[in-house]
């Protein structure tokens, strides 16, 4: 296993009221799902500056999750109830409502499923089109189990993840649950900017720069970064 450091290229404004749950880009954008009852949210950002270009509240019952992009489609989890949303990527207008059984936290796309997390140890498979569970795997780091597995980014056959609370971000390998990859992610908000924030949380990949977003919960930066050694 490797142990990498944050190399931070640049840092731009996040919005204080983002409680960030899932973070992707596409196509030179960034969408953000956003958490907590009452004040959930799905929002579209401008990668160089932070502003928020577009967003939608979801029902007020909702504690946001993870979020993925299915084709046309974002797929948004919610945490206790049972239930994920999805709108058009374009109009946000809401379309389907798949339903599964546990907690949402991470989700992402890994080409040809969709890999959900529950805030345990455990990485659910799921159908992109029905959402219906074909697979788990076990996520273990030093041979033990990894809990709290939260915010899912796929990258190239492997998956990155926060885990809950902590610090640091690993990188998951899907055919074995091993972590190959421990990335230390501590000080990047100094000063000030702790005030009010809460755990980091939020990881977007750009394929065309080969670069990461990461961010935090209540964070007023994101920061565009690499993973080194």
């Amino acid at each position: 296993m490797r142990t990498l450091r944050v190399d931070v290229l640049r840092e731009f404004s996040h919005e204080r009221d983002a409680y960030t749950q899932g973070l992707l880009w596409w196509d030179g954008q960034l969408f953000e799902s956003t958490g907590r009852i009452g004040d959930s949210t799905l929002r579209r950002l401008d990668p160089q500056t932070g502003e928020v270009r577009q967003r939608i509240d979801i029902a007020p019952q909702y504690f946001g999750e993870g979020l993925a992009l299915v084709d046309e489609r974002l797929i948004m989890l919610t945490w206790r109830a049972e239930r994920a949303f999805t709108y058009d990527r374009d109009s946000f207008e809401p379309l389907d409502t798949f339903r599964y059984q546990g907690e949402g936290w991470g989700l992402c796309l890994d080409g040809n499923r969709l890999v959900m997390s529950d805030g345990t140890d455990l990485l659910t498979f799921r159908d992109p089109v029905t959402f219906e569970p074909i697979g788990e795997q076990r996520v273990r780091l030093r041979g033990e189990p990894l809990y709290k597995l939260n915010e899912l980014e796929c990258v190239d056959g492997a998956v990155y993840a926060n885990v809950w609370e902590d610090d640091f971000l690993v990188r998951i390998d899907l055919d074995s649950g091993r972590v190959t990859d421990y990335i230390d992610a501590a000080g990047l908000l100094q000063g000030d900017d702790l005030i009010g924030s809460e755990v980091l949380n939020g990881i977007a990949y750009n394929p065309d720069a080969e670069t990461f977003y990461i961010t935090g919960k209540w964070w007023p930066k994101m920061f565009e970064v690499r993973f080194v050694e």
